[in-house]
């Protein structure tokens, strides 16, 4: 679905709740919100939402592991093993 069918006025908001929460839920899809004319807000539902932060944090994991590589900060296979054998004795 294309965001420029979900952008709404918030006077539509307010007078189709109901209908907006089903609609949000049924398509996954963001609802842009308006205020005098200006995007103010997104809402979404919360299955989606959870979906996002969840790959956010995939993200940053990912970035936070690129950053270590690039700085050196890596381990061989051999010595994490062994580090992990000595922990368990």
């Amino acid at each position: 679905m294309r965001y420029s069918e979900q952008i709404k006025p918030i006077s539509y908001l307010k007078a189709n709740m109901a209908e907006v929460m089903v609609k949000l839920t049924e398509s996954g899809s963001p609802m842009i919100i308006t205020q005098n004319g200006e995007a103010k807000a997104v809402i979404q539902d919360i299955e989606s939402y959870e979906e996002t932060q969840e790959m956010l944090a995939l993200l940053k994991i990912l970035a936070l592991g690129q950053q270590q590589v690039e700085s050196g900060e890596v381990s061989d296979i051999k010595s994490v093993v062994q580090r992990l054998k000595n922990k368990r004795k």
